[in-house]
Formats: structure tokens, C-alpha cells, sequence
């Protein structure tokens, strides 16, 4: 266990991982204050001097994956012409959906002080879905300057779409169901996007 008074390097990180092992290994209901810090190895008030309590963490942690995968989502500007169109865009897609547990994402949704704060850190302005949607659409629209998309695509209501697909799985899928989101963000791709002719990877 770390020493009272020692600073911690990447405290939240090593919060956020030991609650997502928590979860992933015992379940929503083992998710406690107590088993984040035992679990991190650390002191047992930690999280309390940094969180407000356990609604405030669940929400940041929340915060920060989404964070993560709409700066994952930014790079594709730097695969443009590269790879597979609907390889790119799947990657991104499951990528999000593998984020987060769907345990966590279900303790978000149903504590109401959790909610409430992850509702007011999209206000402020944290990327989620909509900075992901951006994302999709330049992509899609230097493919179509690269000739690698239908010039006549809508790819802002292909982005939307694919996003609004990925809400949807992260929000009600089941642990254990990434080979069916697979297969759905798929063939959601090949119906928006139409044949693929690099291929899908």
C-alpha cells in the first residue's frame, strides 16, 4: 500500500482502472468506495480527498473514457486515404463501445447524483458523442475528397447515424457482447457506405 503523504502518480488513472477491474471482476453491486482503493492499493480515503464521493468518481470516470475515444476518434484525420474506409471508421466505433463497461455505463445512468454530474460535464464542454460525430464527419468528407466515398454520401447523417448506433450499444448492450457489436457496426456501415472496395480488414 502507498505511504500516507506520498503523492501518487496518475492517481485518478490508477482509480478509474481498479474500478473497472472491480466491476469487470465482481460486478456493479461490489462497486464501493473501499474495493476502488484496495483494489488501486491505496489509502482507503483517498478517493474522498479527490472525488466528492463515489457519484462524483463513477461520473469522471465516465467523463475521462469518453474523453479518451473522442481523441482516438481525432486521429483518424491522419488515416485518411489509408486502410480500409469501414475498417477506419469500425475501429473508432468499437473502440468506443470497448471504453466502457456496460456495468459502469449502467451505474451512470441509475445513480441520479451520477447522471446529474456527468449531464453537467457534457455542458461544460467534455468531448462525448458530439466531438466524436466531428470527428466522423471530416473524416468522411477528406474520403470523399480522396474519391474513397460516394460523392453524393450525406456523411454528416452517416456520422450521426454510426454514432447514434454506438450510443445505443453502449447503452444497453450486455457484458460479452462485443462480437454482436461487431457485426452490427458492420453491417450498419455497409448499408450507409455501400460496398467497400478496400476491403473490410
Amino acid at each position: 500500500m502507498s505511504p500516507r503523504g506520498v503523492a501518487i502518480p496518475d492517481l485518478r488513472e490508477r482509480l478509474f482502472a481498479a474500478a473497472e477491474r472491480v466491476v469487470a471482476r465482481d460486478g456493479a453491486a461490489a462497486l464501493t468506495s473501499r474495493a476502488v482503493t484496495t483494489e488501486a492499493d491505496c489509502g482507503k480515503g483517498v478517493l474522498h480527498a479527490h472525488f466528492a464521493g463515489l457519484d462524483e468518481f463513477i461520473a469522471e470516470l465516465v467523463l475521462d473514457r469518453f474523453a479518451r475515444s473522442a481523441h482516438h476518434a481525432k486521429g483518424l484525420a491522419a488515416r485518411v486515404g489509408q486502410g480500409s474506409v469501414v475498417g477506419n471508421l469500425q475501429e473508432i466505433a468499437l473502440a468506443l463501445l470497448e471504453s466502457l463497461h456496460p456495468a459502469v455505463v449502467g451505474l451512470a445512468m441509475t445513480r441520479p447524483a451520477a447522471a446529474q454530474h456527468t449531464r453537467e460535464g457534457f455542458r461544460s464542454g467534455a468531448p462525448a458523442f458530439d466531438a466524436i460525430q466531428h470527428s466522423l464527419t471530416a473524416y468522411l468528407r477528406a474520403e470523399q475528397d480522396c474519391g474513397r466515398v460516394d460523392p453524393g454520401a450525406d456523411v454528416a447523417t452517416i456520422a450521426l447515424a454510426l454514432v447514434g448506433t454506438v450510443h445505443h450499444l453502449l447503452m444497453t448492450r450486455a457484458p460479452g457482447e462485443s462480437a454482436d457489436a461487431r457485426d452490427t457496426t458492420a453491417r450498419l456501415l455497409a448499408v450507409l457506405l455501400g460496398p467497400d472496395p478496400q476491403g473490410h480488414p
